[in-house]
Order: C-alpha cells, then structure tokens, then sequence
C-alpha cells in the first residue's frame, strides 16, 4: 500500500443473499459493485472495561499486531464472506499511523484465506480524526464537574479517537477531493435543534455552544472512482439518542446530524454547509452518491427523534424503498414485525446503506445474520462473538 498525508487525514492510494450466504465471486463484473457498513466494536472497551486505566488506541493496535485475536478474526470472515468493493468500518479506533492500524488490518486478517474462505485485500482507504473523546473544558452533561472526557467530550469518548471510522475500498479514492465536516459547528445548521433545559434556557453555556461540532464523529464525504464513474460514498455515525435525560440532548445531536447528509443531498437546502477547508454548499443535483453508516435511529423503533431518519429515507434523491433483511434478525425476534430488518443485536435497525436513485440499480441487499444452524452462524451467536451490529450490505448496478 502507498499512503499519502492530506489534510491531517491518512489515506491510502492504490455477496450472498441473507439466506444463502454465498460468497460473491472475484469474477463479478466491475459495473456492479456491493457497499456495506459495519459496526465492528472494535475499540477499547470492547477488549477492557470502561475505566481500565490506559485504554487507549493503544490496545487496538496490540490487538491487530497479534494477528490472533479471535473477535477481530471473525469480524474478518464475515467481510470475507460478503466481500464489499466498499465497506465503512463504525467504531474502529483511530489510529495515526496506518501501518499499525488499517494497513495492518488488511495485513494481518483480511488479505489471507482463512476458513475455506478467499481472502479480500483493500489497496484504497480513507480514515481521519473524530471528535469522540476530544477533550473539552466544559461540563457538557451539567453534572456539576468538568471531566473533559466522557460526556464532557466533544464527542462521548474516553480517549481521543475512541469509536473512530475506517472506509476500505477495492477502487481508488479521489483523495484530493475528499471532504470532512468534523469542525462544521452546530450553531450554524439553520433551525437546529438546540437543547434546554426544564425552564427554557440553554443546556449549553454559551463560549460551549459557540464551539460546538454538530457531528459526534465526523460527516465525510469521500469520491471513490469506479471506472469512469464517481460515486460520492457519504460516511457518518451520528450519537446514539440516549444517555441523557429529559433535555434529550443526545436525541436532538442524533436527529440533526442525520439531518445534515438530507440537506447535504437536496439542493436548495445545503447552502449553509462548510467543509474542514471553509468550501461551502453540498452535493451538485447529479452527483451519485451511497450513504453509509451505523445512524443509531430508525423509523420505526427506538427513542430517535424518527422525524430525522425517516426523512432521510424518504428523500426523493435516496433509494431507500427496500430495507435489507435476514432470516437471523426475524428469528432473534420472533413476535416483532420490523425485525428482518434489524441491525443490532439490540433489535433495532440502526445501520444504513442508502444509494441515490441517480447512478443506480439495485441488485440485492442484505444484513448479515444467518439463523440458528445456517453456515456462518457461529459468527454472530453472541455480543463478543463479532459486534453488537450486524453487516448491512446492497449490491449496485452501476449506470
């Protein structure tokens, strides 16, 4: 892999139906292509408590070094087996220096067959700094102490780059042309949600609020070239709606940062919109686009204001009529009429892959979840098994 330093940012240069699981072939003509999300756990926590001393990237790295850690090896399988030609990794550490994380990722359990299945290997990534664990000088969650990390982050995070983005990709990046809105401030979203508290002022004191990132993680939108064709891949993880209280200042984050890639996609409504870089306005009318993500919302579950995901889905530009399914999440939940479409491990369909109707076709999709006694299953049987989060994968027609 050859990497190139943009921007603060380190990039890289250079599918089975639900029921079947069969792995899709390299024989695949290169006008479709299958774009997943995944929600890989792949933090500290996941490997130590909350509040082990030293978690850190640190014990990520240690974990992909060893090339043995049977989490992150199923996590690799599962991949392996779907076989993306674009995946966004949700809650993968960051990590500064590619050759101890991503690269080594690829490297140490993608790249190599493993289990009867064909390795994967990824030339092109693209990953940057997040806003979780970013530490801040304000007591954020008005719990009377100012603990800089945690919810006094500008994202909830325990340490800088805690719960951070990876997109892998089998097609190169216009990596000159990647835009981030990490630093776009939530004060400037026309109509924002602004959080109160019980007797209407400001949850927020004021030199806080004027600071304020809108995004928990990053919004990212990152051309990838396939042929010809660039496709716009539209990469976030909005805070989940909860841990907070009657001000519901979690819910309102999640509802606007979601809120953000609808207006980011519809034209007249995305002048306000500034990148990392101060270049303003959105996505041109006929721009291809995927969007990608664990969005923590769904339009039918949950205590998301619902409002925010269901517009996005329902935006004339998206392609977002058919909900991918399994047959694992319908037999998690038996009594529950949405759960084919859940997500989470935690009933709730929370991950998306949202292709614009411009560009495409849709061929299949899915969300990895075979049930009980189906090959694979094993993969996903428990939390620490895999993730809490499933797979979520829609296979393109690319026009």
């Amino acid at each position: 892999m050859k990497s190139l330093m943009l921007t603060g940012a380190l990039l890289c240069q250079g599918l089975a139906s639900p029921g079947l699981l069969v792995a899709q072939t390299e024989s695949v003509p290169p006008s479709t292509v299958t774009f997943a999300t995944y929600n890989v756990s792949m933090e500290a926590e996941n490997y130590f408590p909350r509040g082990t001393p030293g978690n850190s990237e640190k014990v990520l790295i240690k974990e992909l070094a060893s090339g043995s850690n049977q989490q992150i090896k199923n996590i690799a399988q599962i991949i392996k087996t779907v076989r993306p030609g674009v995946i966004l990794l949700n809650e993968f550490d960051y990590i500064k220096n590619p050759q101890e994380g991503v690269v080594q990722f690829v490297k140490a359990y993608l790249k190599e067959d493993s289990n009867g299945v064909k390795g994967i290997d990824y030339p092109y990534y693209y990953y940057s700094t997040v806003n979780t664990g970013q530490p801040t000088p304000y007591d954020l969650d008005r719990n009377g102490k100012t603990e800089q990390y945690g919810s006094d982050a500008w994202g909830f995070g325990n340490y800088p780059g805690q719960y951070g983005m990876v997109l892998l990709s089998r097609f190169p990046i216009d990596t000159k042309a990647v835009r981030t809105f990490q630093h776009f401030k939530w004060k400037d979203m026309p109509n924002a949600l602004k959080t109160t508290t019980e007797d209407g002022s400001a949850w927020y004191a004021p030199e806080a609020w004027t600071q304020f990132p809108l995004s928990s993680k990053s919004h990212w939108d990152i051309p990838v070239k396939v042929g010809n064709k660039t496709i716009h891949v539209l990469a976030s993880h909005p805070t989940p709606p909860s841990f907070d209280g009657k001000e519901d200042r979690n819910g309102k984050r999640n509802h606007d940062e979601i809120r953000f890639w609808n207006d980011y996609i519809t034209e007249g409504k995305s002048s306000y919109i500034y990148d990392d870089n101060g270049k303003k306005g959105g996505l041109t009318a006929n721009a291809s686009f995927v969007i990608l993500g664990d969005q923590n919302a769904s339009p039918d579950e949950g205590s998301a204001i619902a409002d925010g995901i269901r517009q996005l889905i329902a935006n004339p530009a998206v392609n977002g009529g058919t909900a991918p399914a399994s047959k694992g999440g319908s037999e998690h939940s038996p009594s529950n009429a949405f759960a084919k479409n859940h997500t989470a491990f935690w009933r709730m369909r929370a991950d998306y892959v949202l292709p614009s109707r411009k560009g495409f076709q849709i061929i299949d999709s899915g969300v990895f979840w075979p049930a009980k006694g189906e090959p694979l299953a094993e993969l996903v049987e428990k939390r620490e098994s895999s993730s809490d989060h499933r797979l979520v994968w829609v296979k393109l027609k690319v026009k």
